[in-house]
């Protein structure tokens, strides 16, 4: 970013799509653009109608900063401080891990499966296991006004973050926030689903990861074991203990996990498989299980 030439916004973008795109981005020009938005604190469309429109010096130097980190692998997630999950945006840190579209498919089969129970309306009891910013409680919060949800994580400052997201889009009345180790805190009582997005990679895989995931993401929200199975052999097994007779356990895997995890459910006292949902790709992203 030469000081010298004439930096309009849609050359700044151009330039700066080119860089980041260098430097490894994916979506360089998306990335570009969401900086960018952030800086000029406007909507990543406006840009569109700017892009004649001299870009000033302050501009410049806050920007300049932020696309150095991203070439450097900083995640615009955390550059930005949010992103957009289910229609909602959502703050984020590198305390959580940053929201995906595939955990879209585990608020939707929990939303689809409770209208097919008839329960939308009903006063039902719903636990988020590793709740990290807390878009799935907050989600099904959103989406169930009577339900009662409880919201775990192991790490406080993933609380911090979920509570203050829960605040944010006003359901902070309506979800207890606990730190816990899966079950390991959460007081006794029953509940009618158990949701959860549990990291579920082999530890083995960390050095083919890609970088900004790698080297930025919390570790504990992503890496589970040998297998990638650890932690969700702990929510099987204590889910049986704390699940309402018909009530149903959900959640997140790859699908490499698919059919591991389904022996699993098999194999735990009182729990069924019932189904895997899959993603419009056909590869399966969130496993349904129910308690006899």
């Amino acid at each position: 970013m030469s000081e010298t030439t004439e930096w309009t916004i849609g050359r700044l973008l151009e330039w700066t799509a080119d860089y980041l795109k260098q430097h490894g981005s994916e979506t360089p020009r998306l990335d570009a653009e969401v900086l960018l938005a952030r800086v000029r604190q406007c909507e990543r469309i406006m840009l569109y109608t700017a892009f004649a429109e001299p870009a000033s010096e302050e501009v410049r130097t806050e920007y300049r900063s932020l696309v150095k980190r991203r070439a450097e692998g900083a995640p615009v997630a955390y550059l930005v401080g949010y992103r957009e999950f289910y229609s909602l945006d959502f703050d984020v840190s590198p305390a959580v891990l940053i929201p995906r579209p595939e955990t879209e498919f585990l608020v939707i089969g929990t939303l689809d499966l409770i209208q097919e129970q008839g329960q939308k309306d009903k006063p039902l009891r719903i636990i988020d296991v590793g709740t990290g910013s807390g878009i799935v409680a907050i989600c099904l919060a959103k989406n169930l006004p009577h339900a009662e949800i409880t919201a775990v994580d192991v790490s406080p400052d993933a609380l911090a973050i979920a509570q203050q997201n829960a605040r944010k889009h006003d359901v902070a009345d309506r979800i207890t926030f606990l730190e816990s180790d899966v079950f390991a805190n959460v007081p006794s009582g029953m509940f009618d689903y158990v949701v959860s997005n549990p990291p579920y990679i082999p530890i083995g895989e960390l050095p083919d990861i890609q970088k900004d995931v790698r080297e930025f993401e919390p570790h504990v929200a992503l890496f589970s074991g040998d297998d990638g199975c650890d932690v969700i052999r702990r929510l099987i097994s204590e889910s049986t203990e704390r699940l309402e007779p018909n009530g149903f356990l959900l959640f997140e895997i790859s699908d490499e996990l698919n059919h591991p995890v389904q022996k699993l459910i098999d194999a735990a006292p009182n729990l069924k498989y019932q189904k895997t949902i899959k993603d419009l790709a056909g590869h399966a992203r969130t496993v349904v299980a129910k308690r006899g």
